[in-house]
């Protein structure tokens, strides 16, 4: 036997040859979700969102004959509610980390920043078929309240109605998303999202013609209402104006802006 001991190198793991994996998006998505919905300001918002939902469903209980009672009448009070403060909450999925300063660690942790703010727009797309849900839920309870009062109720729901119930919800708080995308900055997009659409609300008053392609309180509510033959031009700009542009936009910044 040969005193010399014969060196053996220890294979190679897996670990030290392949590169570091993705996190992966289920993971990412479910982060961003608590950054979004596990906060103070936005447990107190979801709280007074549906606190909102449920009281302006007063509003055609009580007002019996100055509100249609219908079935599509009842729905769209729960989806105003709805949309009155839950984008705020969508703003600040996309904004808080800038303005808090922790965006540096969020993009060391995942540096892919298109998948962080992919995660944000699917968290947000998740909160807001929540709110769907929600909203249906109350609107069914205030429903049997006006049966059980001895209210004719019509039941004049379809699909139109139900679809733009549905779009209606996600569209305002895919605005709120891509505003905040855009800005970064919670104050600055909140002002955005509720002063710059009532400037054009203004302007489509005053320059004929022009709300009816500009103007998302005009454009979205045609949408709520079921109204879709000889507005679809319309609605496809009004997106594309409130939602799609601002959102690349946001998306080519959130890449290429230096974190300090």
């Amino acid at each position: 036997m040969s005193g010399a001991q014969t060196m053996t190198r220890p294979a190679p793991t897996r670990a030290s040859t392949a590169p570091d994996a993705p996190i992966p998006f289920g993971r990412l998505l479910r982060v961003e979700w608590g950054k979004g919905t596990d906060t103070r300001a936005s447990r107190w918002l979801i709280a007074l969102t549906a606190l909102a939902t449920v009281a302006i469903m007063l509003a055609p209980l009580l007002a019996k004959h100055s509100v249609d009672q219908t079935y599509d009448s009842y729905l769209q009070f729960s989806a105003l509610g709805l949309t009155i403060l839950l984008p705020i909450v969508s703003i600040m999925t996309l904004t808080s980390e800038w303005t808090q300063r922790t965006v540096l660690a969020t993009f060391t942790q995942e540096p892919r920043r298109a998948r962080v703010v992919s995660a944000k727009v699917v968290a947000s797309g998740v909160l807001a078929l929540l709110a769907v849900v929600f909203g249906a839920v109350v609107t069914a309870a205030a429903l049997a309240i006006a049966a059980a009062a001895g209210r004719d109720l019509g039941a004049d729901l379809d699909a139109p109605n139900v679809i733009g119930y549905v779009l209606f919800i996600l569209a305002n708080i895919l605005m709120g998303v891509a505003i905040g995308a855009l800005l970064h900055n919670t104050a600055a997009s909140i002002v955005l999202f509720f002063v710059v659409p009532g400037v054009f609300a203004v302007l489509g008053a005053v320059v004929k013609g022009v709300g009816r392609w500009v103007d998302p309180s005009t454009t979205f509510n045609w949408m709520l209402e079921g109204h879709w033959s000889g507005h679809g031009a319309q609605l496809l700009v009004s997106a594309a104006l409130w939602v799609v542009l601002p959102l690349a936009l946001g998306i080519v910044r959130t890449m290429r802006r230096e974190i300090k």
